[in-house]
């Protein structure tokens, strides 16, 4: 019974604090009205797919944003063997996003950075698997980053 009353009080105490969540904004449920573009390549297509799935893309309704991302990445070799190959790859992304309402109005954007490491393999097929699933972990991560960012946008709005 305690539990129960202690429970309600700090209810009571949080809603007369003003404090509401961030996923039941109004705005919260265009994300998946969201119609995002990326570029067209293997990278573009990973964080398109993502965002997509972050967001909970509605391909029944009309969209109500555009989401265009500039993605740049760049590979760089970490550890060396001693005929000086590399053991460990570490991949950036960076990527650009602006959500800009269909109606017309202000667009919102931002920059987000993510960086992922991944072992390097002797046999050809290992190695493409290794880098394919380093460019899928930036992917998702970057995609995560980006959804954060565009809730903090639009829960600042009016």
């Amino acid at each position: 019974m305690r539990r129960l009353s202690v429970a309600f009080v700090s209810m009571v105490g949080l809603s007369a604090c003003g404090f509401t969540p961030l996923y039941g904004e109004a705005n919260m449920s265009a994300l998946s009205r969201v119609a995002v573009t990326t570029q067209d390549d293997r990278l573009g297509y990973r964080v398109r797919e993502q965002l997509e799935d972050a967001l909970g893309r509605d391909g029944s309704q009309q969209p109500l944003w555009r989401l265009q991302t500039d993605l740049k990445q760049s590979r760089r070799s970490l550890g060396r063997r001693i005929d000086d190959t590399a053991t460990r790859y570490e991949l950036t992304v960076r990527g650009a996003w602006t959500l800009t309402p269909v109606s017309g109005g202000e667009p919102l954007g931002g920059v987000e950075t993510v960086t992922t490491t991944y072992a390097a393999a002797d046999q050809p097929y290992a190695a493409i698997a290794a880098q394919q699933d380093g460019e899928e972990r930036a992917a998702a991560e970057l995609a995560r980053l980006i959804r954060l960012d565009i809730m903090r946008a639009l829960s600042a709005q009016p």
